[in-house]
């Protein structure tokens, strides 16, 4: 039986989650955790952090909404593979049994948290290979399938989708790292939107949860906004990194 505590606990961990997405990423490392450890079952809970931190996406969107000018060629060619990939994910995550999930859960977050690891090496050879790049890949034309797969997983788990489609994208296209991080944002909360939209209907979503949790997502993102140029994001990162590790080891030893 969930009570005030647990809410009130859940909240506080999905405003750390609005601020950690909106200057590091990695804040499903934070929520997720928790919603397991106040006693949700493991799918329940995966598809309660999903819903509840969907809406937080759209902060990111708003802020770089200059940087997709020109972009509808190519957003139109991957939403598609985005939805699909999303609804796929969805769908296998609510035909995982409880039993089965639980033992991949260890392996999710040591997986997403080697993910935000690889984040910034990310960026820094989308930059270095972005200065000797011109004109539009030519493999940008079979993007979808990879952005696709991507999707898959982001709508099964989430927790470092953004950094695999930003990979993609680096791999496929030759653009700034501003305006391909602007895709990012766009096809991440498409995954999200699709995975959400499609439990919203599973009756698997612990409202009364899902709802507190997104005000505190809100609210933790516009305070990620304000303190951006405050904290480091490496810093961030890697605590975020450092708590998805410990998370990982402890349900392994479990």
């Amino acid at each position: 039986m969930l009570g005030g505590f647990h809410f009130i606990l859940a909240g506080f961990a999905a405003i750390a989650a609005g601020a950690i997405n909106a200057l590091a990423g990695g804040g499903t490392l934070i929520t997720f955790p928790v919603l397991l450890g106040i006693g949700l079952p493991a799918v329940e809970a995966n598809v309660t952090n999903t819903v509840a931190l969907c809406p937080g996406y759209l902060g990111g969107i708003y802020a770089q909404s200059k940087d997709m000018r020109g972009q509808k060629e190519r957003l139109l060619s991957f939403l598609p593979a985005a939805v699909i990939g999303g609804i796929i994910g969805g769908f296998l995550l609510l035909h995982t049994g409880e039993r089965v999930f639980r033992a991949l859960i260890p392996f999710l977050i040591l997986s997403a948290s080697m993910l935000l690891a690889l984040q910034e090496p990310v960026r820094k050879w989308l930059v270095s290979r972005s200065g000797h790049s011109s004109g539009k890949h030519a493999a940008e034309s079979w993007a979808a399938l990879p952005v696709g797969m991507a999707a898959i997983y982001g709508g099964y788990f989430g927790a470092g989708l953004s950094v695999i489609v930003l990979s993609v994208l680096g791999l496929c296209s030759d653009d700034s790292l501003t305006r391909l991080n602007a895709s990012k944002q766009v096809i991440s909360f498409a995954v999200n939107s699709a995975a959400a939209l499609f439990f919203v209907f599973s009756g698997r979503v612990v409202w009364p949860m899902a709802i507190v949790m997104a005000f505190g997502a809100m609210l933790g993102g516009i305070l990620g906004g304000r303190l951006a140029g405050r904290i480091k994001p490496a810093t961030l990162r890697w605590t975020v990194v450092t708590i998805g590790i410990a998370v990982a080891a402890a349900y392994f030893f479990k």
